[in-house]
C-alpha cells in the first residue's frame, strides 16, 4: 500500500467531526436532573413543611430524612445516577441536624440561606476581580474543562454580565428567606423555599445557556463562499 493510499484511508476530520454542543433543553436537563430530578429534590422539603404545621418539628424531621433516604435508595436500586438525590439528603440533612439540635423548625432552613448567602457573595467577587465563576461553571460542566473563553473578550464581558445576574438574583431570593427566619415566619420560610427554589434557578440556567450560546455563534467566523 503506497502513502498516498494510506493517506486516502484516513477518515478526514474537521469541525464537522467533534461532539456536538449539547442543546439548551440537554444541559438544563442535566444540571436540573429532569422533572424527576426536580419533583424528588423537592419532596423532603415539602414532606418536612406539610408535617411541621399539622405536627411537631421532630416528626417532620424524622419524616423528611426518611423519605430522603428512600428516594436515595430507590434510585441506587434502579442504578440510576444518585447525584442529585444524595445532594438533597445532605441539605436536608444538615438542616434537619440543626433544627433537631436547636429545637427551633426554622433553623431547618438556616443552612439554605447561609449558603445561598455565601454562594451570591462569591459571584459578585469573582465578577468584580475578572474571573467570572459562572464562566468558570460553564467550562466545567458543558465545555468539558476547556476554557477558551478566556482568550474572548466578548466571552469574558458576558459570562462577567451573567455572573452579576447570578449573583443579584441569588441574594434577593435568600434575603427574603433571611427576612422570614428572622421574623419567625416559619410557614411562609418553607413555602418561599420551595417557590424561590428551582423555579428561579431553571429562568437563569435558561437566561445563560440562551446567552452563551448566541455569543459564541456571533464570534465564529463565517466561512468564505466555497471553502
Amino acid at each position: 500500500m503506497t502513502t498516498g493510499q494510506h493517506r486516502a484511508a484516513q477518515p478526514e476530520t474537521g469541525p464537522q467531526d467533534e461532539e456536538r454542543l449539547p442543546t439548551i433543553a440537554e444541559q438544563m436537563a442535566d444540571q436540573l436532573g429532569g422533572w424527576r430530578g426536580l419533583v424528588e429534590s423537592s419532596i423532603p422539603v415539602v414532606v418536612f413543611v406539610i408535617a411541621n404545621v399539622i405536627g411537631d418539628l421532630r416528626p417532620a424531621v424524622i419524616a423528611s430524612i426518611s423519605v430522603a433516604l428512600l428516594i436515595a435508595g430507590l434510585r441506587l436500586a434502579q442504578r440510576r445516577p444518585i447525584r442529585h438525590a444524595v445532594n438533597g439528603l445532605f441539605g436536608v440533612g444538615v438542616g434537619a441536624a440543626i433544627a433537631w439540635r436547636t429545637g427551633d423548625e426554622r433553623d431547618f432552613y438556616l443552612p439554605g440561606i447561609l449558603y445561598g448567602i455565601g454562594y451570591g457573595i462569591a459571584l459578585l467577587i469573582s465578577a468584580a476581580i475578572r474571573q467570572p465563576l459562572v464562566g468558570w461553571i460553564w467550562s466545567v460542566l458543558v465545555a468539558k474543562g476547556r476554557s477558551e473563553w478566556r482568550d474572548d473578550p466578548k466571552l469574558v464581558r458576558t459570562f462577567t454580565q451573567l455572573t452579576v445576574l447570578w449573583g443579584v438574583v441569588w441574594l434577593a431570593k435568600v434575603g427574603v428567606q433571611a427576612g422570614l427566619y428572622l421574623a419567625h415566619q416559619d410557614t411562609a420560610l418553607g413555602v418561599a423555599r420551595l417557590a424561590l427554589g428551582y423555579p428561579p434557578y431553571a429562568l437563569l440556567l435558561l437566561i445563560t445557556v440562551w446567552t452563551v450560546r448566541r455569543v459564541t455563534r456571533e464570534s465564529q467566523p463565517t466561512p468564505l463562499p466555497g471553502a
